[in-house]
């Protein structure tokens, strides 16, 4: 029997890349997204994955997009969480809105679809949590200090839920990639994304499917025994 995955934020980048990858291994997907719906819809015709439009920030629509999805599907058996927004700003410049809007994106919204999936998760006493971090989560970053904090809190969410869910059968582990080549890294020039790629081991920028096989990875069989674990898709950017 083929096992439903959910993708958050899966219209582009990082987010279409797992809806590929998991479309191509067998999985039944279905993704969500905020906006680009034209894309979104093109990504569901190439892939045969359900698309839902919601926005993961709020908890009505949340629990609207698990019940298409098990409309569609039935029980979910794997969520990850990979939708989130980015900021570059001097942490004395910050204002209440850009700090809510930074954990809303990245925190608050893996709180309320993990919350949403367990039923089906504890149900089966079976499946996987992936929450996507970044290396920025795990070394801090100047000027994007409030992202840091909320892609931090996703490292200790996935480490804690790993203790807490374990005897339900549910694993729960975080990628935390480095300098990935997606549209949220476009807002960097040409001259900062090369310096980044030359601070990089491998001497390169990341690319999308490189962290949607690690996530895969993570919500297969292959990965039965492991869980609370941070697996960094970096390139060496961070050792």
């Amino acid at each position: 029997m083929k096992q439903t995955v959910w993708i958050t934020g899966g219209s582009r980048g990082i987010g279409a890349a797992c809806v590929r990858a998991f479309a191509q291994a067998g999985w039944r997907v279905a993704f969500s997204y905020l906006k680009s719906g034209d894309v979104a819809e093109k990504l569901a015709a190439e892939t045969g994955a359900l698309a839902v439009q919601a926005d993961m920030t709020v908890r009505e629509e949340v629990e609207r997009c698990v019940r298409e999805i098990h409309a569609a599907y039935g029980l979910l058996g794997a969520l990850v969480c990979n939708a989130g927004v980015a900021q570059q700003k001097m942490f004395c410049d910050l204002t209440d809105a850009d700090w809510d809007f930074i954990m809303n994106g990245n925190l608050r919204s893996a709180f309320y679809c993990i919350q949403s999936v367990l039923p089906d998760l504890v149900h089966e006493k079976s499946g996987a949590i992936v929450t996507v971090s970044s290396v920025w989560g795990v070394s801090g970053a100047s000027c994007e200090s409030h992202y840091a904090a909320s892609k931090a809190g996703l490292i200790g969410l996935t480490k804690s839920l790993a203790q807490e869910l374990g005897l339900s059968g549910i694993r729960v582990n975080c990628v935390a990639p480095g300098v990935i080549d997606t549209d949220m890294n476009a807002m960097h020039d040409a001259e900062t994304l090369a310096g980044l790629a030359e601070e990089t081991a491998l001497g390169r920028l990341g690319t999308a499917e490189e962290a949607a096989r690690a996530i895969r990875f993570l919500c297969s069989p292959d990965a039965s025994f492991v869980t609370g674990q941070v697996l960094g898709v970096t390139g060496g950017f961070v050792i």
